[in-house]
Order: structure tokens, then C-alpha cells, then sequence
């Protein structure tokens, strides 16, 4: 075991390869996953998009699932998150909570923690959604963020207003304390508590798209510092934040609690290693 060690990447020991080469924990049973099949939603193409200097919408399409994934029917707990901490393999949270309510007040370096443990804990692999894998199992549930469409490069005020009177109008008052499993309801999909009070966070990264049509030139410049994380609304979230008012928010509007809710490859994650290792 220990030669073994030597030639895998820190992230996978610290995951808790040895204790699953070692023996089994049982997985989670199939009532706590849901599949999302034949899934298709409208979507907007998350990210910044400019014109010539000037901010537009992203692009607007239907998109469907390429494959059947399965994602957690409800979020991850604060008791399951302390487990976690207890196998010193995630940190310990800045405030207390109760065992059975969603764990809120993870960042995603928290979050990708905890699905590499529970990969390693269960012989599974878990980890965070795509925002496209999100919205589609969110369905009805997924909230297009584009505030207005009002565009106009020569004067990029009208739309900054536009998108501040939007903003404004959409601001209600949210109770930010952690609710009971199954407060707000199940969408079409059978999935608890979309877009409640804790946004989840995905594993896509922010992207700036820049075209200059003057010099026929598109740019893409990925920063994975920031990642989407999805609820009430889409917000793009510094990485190591915790607390979302700390952090950056795509519409302005900061979100309650920021939680998660991971997938399930098929795939064991065992398997995923041999494969890396070439055995």
C-alpha cells in the first residue's frame, strides 16, 4: 500500500483511496439519487459576453441530456459535511448547525472536499454538477439570468439601468436560516428544495466571451477562480468564499447560503484510478 501511494496524486490519498482499497463503507442507497434521463431545458450560456466592449446576453438554446445521470434527490447535510471533518478530510465550518438540515456556508474547495471523501468513503464517484447537468435536472426550477435585453453599444448606461431596475423589482426578502429537508417542495423531477434558500454549487467555471466584429476577432478567457453556483438565481462565486456576501454575484443580488448537491457517476471510482494509472 504504501509503494502504491507513491505513485498517485496527493488529491486521490487525501480522498480516502487507501480506506476504500482497505474495505467498502455502503453507498447510499437508490432512494437518495434520482435519474435524469430525457431531460431537456431552455438554457442560457452562462458567462460575460461582450460586443465590442459593450455587455450582451449569452446565447439562448434548447439543450437535453447527452446521457442518463444521476444526482442527489436532496442536499448534502451538515451532519453528513461532519463527517467528513471528523476524518480530518474536510474543514470544520465557521458556524454550527444541525445534523439533519442542509449544510450551508461551504465554499467549493469545501464542497469538492467532501465529494473526494465520500468517492473514497463509498467506492462511487461523486461530484459537483455541471451547471448544464444542473439545470436539467432542476427543469422548471432553472431561472434564465438574463435581466433585460435591452442593448445598445453606444450607450451602455441604458442598459445598466435596465438591469438595475430589474434587479431591484426582483428582490424579495429570503429567511437565510437552513430549512428541514423537503421545505420547498419537489420539482417534475423528483429533485427537494431547487432554488429555496441554499444555492449549490457546479463545477463550471466562469468564461468571458469578447467579440470585437471591427477586427473579426472572438476571445475566450476561462477563470476556474470562479465558479457558477445555482438557485434562486445564477451567481458566479469566488472559489475559496464561504459567506456570499463576501463574494461576487452575476445579477447583484447576493445568495442566501451557498450548499451542494453532487452526482453519482456510474462508473466506480475505483476504476476511475486504474484507468489513470494504466492497470
Amino acid at each position: 500500500m504504501r509503494i502504491l501511494t507513491r505513485f498517485l496524486p496527493a488529491a486521490l490519498v487525501s480522498a480516502g483511496l487507501l480506506t476504500m482499497i482497505q474495505g467498502f463503507a455502503p453507498p447510499p442507497g437508490d432512494k437518495d439519487l434520482v435519474t435524469i434521463g430525457k431531460a431537456a431545458v431552455t438554457y442560457r450560456e452562462p458567462g460575460e459576453f461582450l460586443l465590442g466592449g459593450a455587455p450582451q446576453n449569452g446565447p439562448l438554446a434548447e439543450i437535453a441530456a447527452e446521457r442518463p445521470f444521476r444526482i442527489m434527490k436532496r442536499q448534502v447535510t451538515r451532519g453528513e459535511y461532519d463527517s467528513c471533518v471528523a476524518a480530518r478530510a474536510c474543514k470544520p465550518l465557521d458556524r454550527p448547525g444541525k445534523p439533519d438540515l442542509p449544510v450551508v456556508g461551504v465554499s467549493y474547495v469545501d464542497a469538492t472536499a467532501y465529494a473526494g471523501w465520500l468517492s473514497g468513503q463509498t467506492g462511487y464517484r461523486y461530484r459537483l454538477p455541471t451547471d448544464r447537468e444542473w439545470a436539467l435536472a432542476a427543469g422548471s426550477r432553472y431561472k434564465d439570468d438574463a435581466y433585460t435585453e435591452v442593448s445598445d453599444p453606444a450607450n451602455p448606461s441604458r442598459r445598466w439601468i435596465a438591469v438595475y431596475e430589474a434587479e431591484s423589482g426582483a428582490q424579495e426578502a429570503i429567511d437565510p436560516e437552513p430549512q428541514p429537508v423537503g421545505t420547498f417542495g419537489a420539482n417534475e423531477n423528483g429533485l427537494l428544495d431547487l432554488s429555496g434558500n441554499v444555492w449549490e454549487w457546479t463545477s463550471t467555471c466562469f468564461v468571458r466571451h469578447q467579440s470585437d466584429p471591427a477586427a473579426g476577432r472572438e476571445t475566450k478567457h476561462e477563470n476556474c477562480g470562479v465558479r457558477i453556483a445555482e438557485g434562486r438565481h445564477r451567481a458566479y462565486m469566488i472559489t475559496f468564499f464561504r459567506d456570499p456576501k463576501a463574494g461576487a454575484c452575476s445579477v447583484g443580488i447576493p445568495p442566501a447560503n451557498l450548499g451542494m448537491r453532487l452526482v453519482r457517476d456510474d462508473r466506480g471510482f475505483l476504476e476511475g484510478v486504474q484507468d489513470y494509472l494504466g492497470f
